[in-house]
């Protein structure tokens, strides 16, 4: 069963169940989705709904973080709620120290020397880490192996 299934079924079980949050959240990420499929004119595979999750739950952190600093802490704590639906999509995700080996690995491969092969790195570590890492901490990581 692809993802995209999946979330329908879980969308169906929320609805059965009247589960509002839940059913709202999982709505949003197919909307997402849909919007991608029509935009681009293709069927998306799990790859670009990871894709698209990750990309959610970045938006919902941000929200969060903005939400606190304006003290509405029951904004936050609905945008944490979805944080949490949205997470239950994501494929189990690298340790710090798998991340750093990963990138590590992909630093030699390439014979990548000093930040001026950021990009060349990325862009390879993006194909192979996508869905599996948080892009944020994968970037500290090729930061601190082309600056050793």
């Amino acid at each position: 069963m692809s993802l995209k299934d999946q979330i329908t079924d879980d969308m169906k079980t929320a609805m059965r169940a009247k589960d509002s949050e839940r059913l709202g959240t999982i709505r949003l990420l197919l909307a997402a989705a849909k919007q991608k499929e029509v935009d681009e004119r293709i069927e998306l595979d799990d790859t670009a709904m990871v894709a698209i999750v990750d990309k959610l739950i970045k938006q919902r952190k941000d929200s969060i973080a903005a939400f606190t600093q304006a003290n509405r802490m029951d904004l936050a704590d609905k945008e944490a709620a979805e944080v949490k639906v949205l997470e239950a999509y994501l494929p189990q995700r690298l340790s710090a120290e798998e991340v750093t080996a990963a990138v590590q690995a992909i630093v030699t491969e390439l014979g990548a020397k000093g930040p001026g092969d950021m990009g060349k790195v990325m862009g390879a570590v993006k194909t192979r880490l996508a869905g599996k890492a948080e892009m944020g901490q994968v970037s500290a990581a090729v930061k601190a192996a082309l600056a050793g």
